[in-house]
């Protein structure tokens, strides 16, 4: 069993690197534009899930999370250069939800209410990335959200142990990110080229 769950994070993240790719040359290029506070807040509570994922029997299948938390803070720092700039109270809101979940994780050692506040800092971290989407949804590359679906997917699929602190994480990015692609493609439609 270990090594098809080490053959399914392999394919995860390679499906991450895959996807990822077009983003990071987007960006490079000025088409797309990272909210630089989605990415900081994903690079940060990814690398907390990871570490979480590991401490409660992950295995293998936190391999995807450490992955993804690389990119997000290269993305982060890509950003810094073009990106989007504008923070809100709501996006300081979550980076402080993500400080909480740490707190509560490495000092008050509660993992379950950890994992449940960093995946929804996390979650709330996408609202200035939907937020800019909605206005301007060709200024996102699609085809990352639509390869986070699969490799989220799959990454449940590796886990080694399930208990809620190694399966919140994927099962929640594959649904927000499933319903992110949703929105763009009928933004794209209604604002067209």
């Amino acid at each position: 069993m270990s090594d098809s769950k080490t053959i399914i994070s392999v394919i995860a993240i390679f499906i991450n690197l895959v996807g990822y790719a077009p983003y990071i040359r987007d960006t490079l290029k000025g088409r797309t534009t990272p909210h630089i506070y989605s990415w900081l807040i994903w690079a940060f509570v990814t690398g907390t899930v990871f570490a979480l994922q590991v401490s409660a029997g992950a295995g293998v299948g936190a391999w995807v999370s450490f992955v993804v938390a690389a990119i997000c803070f290269l993305i982060f720092l890509l950003g810094l250069k073009s990106g989007k700039k504008n923070i809100t109270m709501s996006d300081t809101a979550c980076l402080i939800l993500a400080f909480i979940a740490l707190f509560l994780w490495l000092v008050v050692r509660q993992p379950v209410l950890s994992i449940m506040f960093l995946v929804s800092g996390d979650l709330l971290g996408f609202v200035p990335t939907v937020r800019k989407a909605w206005v301007k949804p060709y200024s996102e590359t699609l085809f990352l959200f639509e390869s986070n679906v699969l490799s989220n997917g799959l990454g449940v699929l590796a886990l080694q142990k399930y208990n809620i602190v190694t399966w919140l994480y994927p099962v929640g990015w594959t649904v927000a990110n499933l319903l992110f692609c949703i929105m763009l493609i009928i933004r794209r439609n209604q604002v067209g080229k």
